[in-house]
């Protein structure tokens, strides 16, 4: 690389803000030049570009924290930021001797931590560990003859919770969309010679880059290109159809058990929208055998999940708007909570958890 220019983004830790300025440096900034960044989030969940959200992600737990999911351009895996990991991106001109080949831009990363007693070692996958833990991935984007090498370097994040918001409990889909490797992390922090904060190891690890030769001047952001990464930030990394809409299409096939009914269900969903829906109930055997007053009315007692199944077709794969639909097909029959404990059953079913299981 030849000398870098550091573009400064004012410590903003905006994941929607960070990706789109990302973006921005790729497409717009000077083609003759190389750029790094060097940037933090508030806790979000940044996904690959081909990857299906519920396959990644705890996603009741993301709902109920209010983390946002983005999709980023890159591929690779799904990783979980906050405040206290320290991305770094490396823009430059396209060479196809540097496409996929992490090393060439890992190494100075590497060297860096190393001079703070940290073992840091590239792995087969591109990863940087330590201690045979994980401390940094990194994935890669190209365009136009232009590309980035970005990267994830844990300092001291929360790793209980990046366990938890990506323990995936939807386990019944079925996809090609590219998974992720779940590796054991740690955090830099752990091995460090000496006390340091996140801010401190930022500007050690500018520094050293600048001491190095790899950068060699620094760059303001204009109230122009403000302007126009807040154009990018709406236009893509804040809309549902980019971050969720975009998963590759997946089937999901489930079933449950409820008051001796067997209920089951086979979707496919297409856009982020159910395209193929089949609700389906049948009496459970033994339920039947042990229980004489229970027969066929059991299942008759459903409210219709042919009427559901209809109404379903081409709306949100979301859990509210997955309630709000069969709300609505049963709005001439609603009769107090048992309907609506009824709809929430079947919301569990077509949009559900096992949590049994876990994704170690």
């Amino acid at each position: 690389m030849e000398s870098l220019i550091f573009i400064d983004n004012a410590d903003r830790t905006d994941p929607a803000f960070n990706l789109a300025l990302e973006e921005y440096v790729l497409r717009h900034m000077d083609p003759d030049r190389d750029y790094l960044l060097l940037y933090r989030n508030e806790p979000s969940v940044i996904v690959g570009r081909n990857q299906n959200v519920l396959e990644e992600i705890h996603d009741s737990y993301t709902r109920e924290k209010g983390i946002p999911i983005l999709r980023r351009l890159s591929g690779g895996g799904t990783v979980y930021h906050d405040p206290q990991n320290l991305n770094f991106s490396f823009v430059t001109r396209y060479e196809s001797s540097r496409l996929h080949n992490f090393r060439f831009f890992n190494a100075p990363v590497v060297r860096i931590l190393r001079t703070l007693g940290v073992p840091a070692e590239m792995n087969d996958r591109n990863d940087i560990l330590a201690g045979g833990r994980k401390i940094s991935g990194s994935a890669q984007f190209s365009s136009k003859g232009r590309m980035y090498s970005h990267g994830t370097l844990l300092f001291n994040s929360e790793l209980e919770e990046l366990d938890q918001v990506l323990s995936v409990r939807m386990k019944q889909i079925r996809s090609k969309s590219h998974k992720s490797v779940r590796s054991v992390v740690a955090n830099i922090s752990e091995f460090l010679d000496r006390p340091m904060s996140v801010h401190a190891f930022r500007d050690y690890l500018l520094q050293e880059l600048i001491r190095d030769g790899l950068v060699g001047s620094q760059y303001m952001l204009s109230d122009s290109d403000l302007e126009k990464i807040g154009e990018l930030r709406e236009a893509r990394y804040i809309r549902w159809e980019w971050n969720i809409g975009r998963s590759p299409k997946f089937k999901v096939s489930r079933s449950r058990i409820v008051d001796g009914v067997s209920l089951s269900v086979d979707l496919v969903v297409s856009k982020g929208h159910i395209e193929e829906i089949a609700l389906q109930s049948e009496l459970v055997a033994h339920h039947a055998a042990g229980h004489p007053d229970m027969n066929s009315s059991s299942v008759d007692d459903f409210p219709d999940l042919t009427v559901v199944s209809n109404a379903l077709r081409g709306i949100r794969y979301d859990p509210q708007t997955v309630l709000s639909g069969i709300r609505d097909a049963w709005s001439h029959d609603l009769s107090g909570n048992a309907t609506a404990i009824r709809a929430e059953t079947v919301v569990s079913l077509i949009y559900g958890e096992d949590p049994e299981e876990t994704d170690r």
